[in-house]
């Protein structure tokens, strides 16, 4: 052992060794209390971290506003006058040159050069039809000319000349008769002093009546020429005249008719070779049709056909500018002529004002399905710089603009069957107190208020998350309607089928199938059909009373027997009593079960879902 272990403490050192071990003490003590304190702190944000956040609500002081209403579609840029060029070539042909898309011309510049082939030799083909019809025409034109002189002829001359002759022969033989009449009288004479004989007489007498016979022949021939041969050699050489003439005139239009013919097909050779009407910007008339649509897509390029009359290429006045919007049928009967709008193309956003609405949708496709769009033309005002045909650009109409309205956000207003409500937050508690609106009109963002609050009101902007009567009328709004209401009350003439079927299943607990149909057995079945409380979801107005006028026909026939207390209204301790004296839904729900099972739907059917009701399934739901 060392030598001074054994010396004995001194007093000094005995109390510095009880001051540390109290401070000791203290250390120990304070760290077991961090330690308690720090569990403790973490089990209160554990706590707090797993509890549900309550919703805080936000408010919002109701101010006047301007409510501005507008139309938002996407379209297209477009000129408001164009001047279209088109294939005028008869049957169509195809592009061997085309100017590229685009590009700016001259007026009079060539940008189109159709293939002219087939008009080529069209044209060797006509010119030789042609050159036929002239000769054709030429010697119908000569044949014509000598029927004509020969009717001259005959008239002037020949005819003349068969009359004289006729007349000379007529006066030679009359002189021929008085010849022979003379001699006859000097033979006479001499027979009868004996120096001729009667031999010389008679052939004198014969020589007389030879000499007469002769002027009458030449009498007769006269006669014939002028009454019948001038008329009949007349008619015949004025028929070959007008024959002549008609094959005259057939040949000539004939003649022009090839002659048309060779120049239309020279003016169609003339029309491949496209020139511009008027400088401007090329634009290809390309129709792009939906991939899977009925209309079909048009391409310019080279080598392309075209039909004749169609559009190849546009020159558009890029000074009067237009866009083209499609609106949807549910927007489209807002809109009016010349309401104004602001244009938004690249950045760059000008004004215009409606132009035209198309009275029939536009053409659909199976890709579209059945979404009907109304063209619109809108018109862009004043100078915009930079557009070119085929922009897209997004078009703002100004539907209405309401100046100095009531207006609350949209997420502030609570639709609950057709009636609009709202929550206004009342003194420092924010205490929420339920307002009933009428509203006018809306946009996308703001609803105008007419009547329900008013300038200075704190309203909560987010009512379904703190407020129960709110997040309640989203919920009943969610809810299926009432089946009479929508379709009206079933008859006696409604179809049977599956829900007549399931009601009279579920109203009498199957008490119809397991009675046999019969009474008994719904009523034994109608203790299984439960008495749930499904007739208070006919309280529209969300006072938890029934009243005449929310019942439906089937509990309105038998209101009394629900209204115990005569007041008007059914309130759910009524509903409760009713299920009280029925013995839990057993009697009427048995009841219809019974029907239900007999008729297995209308008429059996219909009862049966409907005398269910009472026994709790929720109204026309079986």
């Amino acid at each position: 052992m060392h030598p001074r272990s054994s010396i004995p403490p001194t007093r000094d050192y005995q109390a510095s060794s009880r001051r540390g071990s109290v401070a000791g003490w203290l250390v120990a003590l304070l760290v077991v209390a961090g330690i308690v304190v720090g569990i403790a702190y973490g089990a209160y944000e554990l706590a707090d971290a797993t509890a549900e956040p309550k919703a805080r609500a936000l408010t919002r002081e109701v101010k006047k506003a301007d409510l501005v209403i507008t139309v938002t579609e996407d379209g297209n840029i477009e000129s408001a006058s164009n001047v279209e060029v088109k294939c005028q070539v008869a049957g169509g042909t195809s592009i061997l040159w085309i100017v590229p898309d685009g590009e700016f011309v001259k007026d009079g510049q060539k940008i189109v050069e159709l293939d002219s082939s087939a008009l080529e030799e069209s044209i060797n083909q006509q010119r030789i039809t042609f050159e036929k019809a002239k000769s054709a025409k030429i010697q119908a034109e000569k044949d014509y000319a000598v029927s004509k002189i020969a009717v001259t002829e005959y008239l002037e001359g020949v005819y003349k000349k068969e009359l004289q002759d006729a007349g000379a022969q007529i006066k030679i033989s009359l002189e021929n008769l008085r010849t022979a009449q003379n001699s006859l009288a000097y033979t006479t004479r001499m027979f009868r002093k004996g120096y001729v004989s009667s031999l010389d007489l008679e052939s004198q007498q014969f020589s007389v009546q030879r000499a007469q016979l002769e002027l009458d022949s030449a009498n007769t021939a006269k006669d014939v020429l002028v009454r019948f041969t001038k008329e009949k050699n007349l008619q015949e050489l004025e028929s070959q005249r007008d024959t002549a003439e008609s094959r005259k005139d057939s040949e000539t239009a004939a003649f022009e008719l090839e002659e048309k013919r060779l120049k239309r097909l020279e003016d169609q050779m003339r029309l491949c070779i496209i020139n511009a009407p008027a400088s401007g910007m090329v634009v290809y008339a390309n129709e792009r049709g939906g991939r899977f649509g009925s209309q079909q897509s048009v391409t310019i390029e080279e080598g392309a056909a075209v039909r004749e009359r169609q559009t190849i290429l546009r020159l558009p006045d890029l000074e009067q500018m237009q866009v083209k919007v499609n609106v949807h049928e549910t927007k489209v009967d807002n809109l009016r002529a010349n309401m104004r709008a602001r244009i938004t193309v690249q950045g760059q956003t000008v004004t215009g004002v409606v132009d035209s609405i198309a009275n029939q949708p536009e053409p659909t496709s199976w890709f579209s399905g059945s979404v009907k769009e109304y063209a619109t033309i809108v018109k862009i005002a004043g100078e915009a710089s930079g557009l070119k045909p085929g922009m897209t650009a997004e078009v703002e109409i100004l539907i209405d603009h309401l100046e100095d309205r009531i207006l609350l956000p949209v997420a502030a207003v609570v639709t609950d069957r057709g009636k609009y409500s709202c929550w206004v937050a009342i003194g420092e508690e924010q205490t929420p107190e339920h307002r009933n609106l009428i509203i006018g009109a809306t946009n996308d963002k703001f609803v105008e208020i007419k009547d329900g609050v008013a300038v200075g009101d704190k309203v909560i902007m987010n009512p379904r998350a703190i407020v129960d009567d709110a997040k309640k009328a989203a919920n009943e709004d969610e809810k299926e309607d009432d089946v009479d209401a929508r379709f009206g009350a079933a008859t006696e003439n409604t179809p049977s089928g599956a829900s007549g079927r399931q009601g009279g299943q579920q109203g009498g607990g199957r008490g119809g199938q397991q009675g046999g149909g019969q009474q008994g057995g719904g009523q034994r079945g109608g203790g299984q059909g439960g008495a749930g409380g499904g007739l208070m979801s006919l309280d529209k107005d969300g006072d938890k009373k029934i009243s005449k006028d929310e019942a439906p026909s089937w509990m309105s026939e038998r209101f009394d027997s629900f209204d115990a207390n005569g007041d008007g209204f059914v309130d759910e301790k009524e509903i409760q009593a009713l299920r009280s004296r029925s013995g839990g839904g057993q009697g009427r729900g048995g009841q219809g079960g019974g029907r239900g099972g007999q008729g297995g739907g209308a008429p059996g059917g219909r009862p049966g879902g409907g005398q269910s009701r009472p026994g709790g399934a929720a109204p026309n739901k079986g």
